[in-house]
């Protein structure tokens, strides 16, 4: 829903679809059991997204082999079905070769063909990427519709594998304003519906086949109304910053209470204060892989320690959080939350709720009472905003170079990511680029070794000359190294940033979490520019903070 005042006029063009299925060519075969066959176009189109996966990981995998083998079937006439039974015979390398020619082939483009791609891009952006809402020309977000494929899913999703089915136009529902010009439908198709909902603000709407789950066009982040609501956020958490002290005093007393269920509520809140926990939402059994947040916590997900490592009362995490990205950490907390969780754990199996008087319903009203708009994500995003207001203080020094400066920066954010937990895989590159990285500093480190040497000599000879020429020489030389050790300078920071940020992701927290103006401000004041911290798009996204921080700070 808008939070603000609803729009009166909204125009646009719709969607943009996925191209239609281009038959592969003659010379391309797919083989069963060591001979070639023929497949019919949708048996083909699904057997290609399972060929271009071959070097993943995913199609070595159980489940996923399953599902995709259940899905395929599906789209196979009577005479395949009989004849395809299982899929171990399936060959699709010739397949898998012929996608990653094409895919070298998009690389080896020549100026002329990308400049035409570009174009037809453009063409596309100009006619489909904007709408009018209320006399502004907005941008939209996401309007291309995504093509077929495989599901992959976070973790071990029970349902990684699955057909994500092609949209079309008879899925879609519409959304624009009564008078204005419709967008219309491709020849010969109709859209599913067309409402004229103005206490919304997505543009198309339609329910994806994996998980049933509603996908929508939304204006970009960069968008007035997106604008906004983020400010709207940020306020929220701005608000919490002058109550937070009342909440934490309140909780605290409700770990004494007579009431169970006060006193589940109130532990579950500390770890959501403390530790930016989510608060979790109750799944259908088998919908989803296995993921919990605070209120939907199970016994097997803690473990209590009287005394670990010199530290008293410590509690270990142990789970699967957003995204099946894993949740471990060991803290000390408050004796009286440590007893608390001793009495909870009480007569109770591993599989059991930790807090089983307590669901997100019940928490999340409980924060309604505390402060109108809370919830357990303002807590995360005033966490956030507040550690790296902190760490931004403790970390940044006025003698430090920009690229020391940006060291702080990021580490000030991947404090933030750690306490959110903002992990990632390292990337496959990672120690390639790192090699690369190194072999750039060596280089650097010999050039600057050459020109000390020649810093050196220069000296010398202006000792023994006295001369205006050598000591312009001298001049030259010394600024010479000054330049290079500035650049080497530059490269052990990225070095020292990139090895610091291999399992962090930076960017989560820095578009969602962190209030903007906190990081303008820190800009201004130390000459740093603001297009290191936010790129183009960034910048967009966060207009509105870049305009108030000129006028604030």
């Amino acid at each position: 829903k808008y939070n603000g005042s609803k729009w009166r006029f909204l125009e646009h063009k719709g969607p943009v679809f996925a191209p239609a299925y281009e038959p592969l060519p003659e010379k391309v075969k797919f083989y069963y059991n060591g001979k070639p066959m023929k497949l019919s176009a949708p048996a083909e189109e699904v057997a290609t997204f399972f060929a271009k996966m071959l070097d993943h990981e995913y199609t070595t995998k159980d489940i996923f082999r399953k599902n995709f083998y259940k899905d395929w079937r599906k789209e196979m006439t009577s005479e395949e079905k009989s004849i395809i039974t299982d899929l171990k015979k399936c060959d699709f390398s010739e397949m898998n070769e012929y996608f990653k020619a094409q895919s070298e082939a998009r690389k080896q483009m020549s100026k002329e063909e990308k400049q035409k791609i570009k174009e037809e891009n453009e063409r596309l952006l100009s006619e489909y990427g904007f709408c009018i809402m209320d006399n502004h020309r907005e941008r939209i977000g996401n309007f291309r519709i995504e093509p077929p494929g495989l599901f992959r899913g976070r973790g071990d999703h029970p349902k990684m594998g699955m057909l994500k089915r092609r949209i079309r136009p008879e899925d879609v529902i519409i959304n624009c304003s009564k008078d204005s010009k419709h967008p219309k439908p491709p020849p010969g198709t109709k859209w599913k519906e067309v409402r004229h909902d103005n206490k919304v603000t997505w543009l198309a709407s339609w329910t994806e086949n994996i998980q049933g789950s509603i996908k929508y066009i939304m204006l970009n982040p960069s968008s007035r109304i997106k604008g906004e609501k983020d400010w709207q956020k940020y306020e929220t958490a701005r608000r919490l910053k002058k109550c937070v002290d009342r909440i934490r005093t309140q909780y605290r007393e409700d770990w004494k209470s007579k009431e169970m269920r006060i006193r589940q509520r109130a532990v579950a809140l500390y770890f959501i204060d403390k530790l930016a926990l989510r608060a979790g939402n109750e799944k259908e059994e088998g919908e989803t892989a296995d993921t919990v947040g605070c209120c939907s916590l199970r016994v097997e997900h803690i473990k209590l320690f009287p005394k670990m490592d010199e530290q008293e009362y410590v509690v270990e995490f142990d789970f699967l959080g957003k995204d099946s990205i894993r949740y471990y950490n060991k803290i000390p907390v408050e004796k009286r939350v440590f007893k608390n969780l001793q009495l909870f754990l009480e007569n109770k199996q591993p599989e059991d709720d930790l807090f089983d008087r307590l669901n997100t319903s019940i928490l999340n009203k409980h924060l309604q009472e505390l402060m109108d708009g809370l919830t357990a994500k303002v807590f995360r995003t005033y966490n956030a905003s507040i550690t790296l207001q902190q760490q931004l203080k403790e970390l940044t020094c006025c003698d430090d170079s920009i690229p020391a400066k940006l060291l702080s920066y990021n580490r000030a954010n991947r404090a933030v990511a750690i306490l959110c937990n903002h992990q990632r895989a390292p990337p496959k590159t990672f120690e390639k680029s790192m090699q690369n990285l190194q072999t750039k500093i060596d280089e650097k480190q010999n050039q600057l070794s050459a020109a000390r040497k020649q810093l050196k000599a220069a000296k010398a000879n202006h000792k023994a000359s006295h001369d205006d020429k050598s000591k312009k020489a001298v001049e030259v030389k010394r600024k010479a190294v000054q330049r290079i050790e500035e650049q080497l300078m530059k490269l052990q920071m990225q070095a020292t940033d990139r090895e610091e940020n291999k399992q962090i992701a930076l960017g989560t927290s820095k578009l969602n979490y962190l209030d903007p103006r906190i990081s303008v401000a820190w800009c201004k004041k130390w000459g740093v520019p603001i297009e290191k911290i936010y790129n183009k798009t960034q910048r967009e996204k966060f207009a509105w903070a870049i305009d108030m921080a000129e006028k604030e700070f």
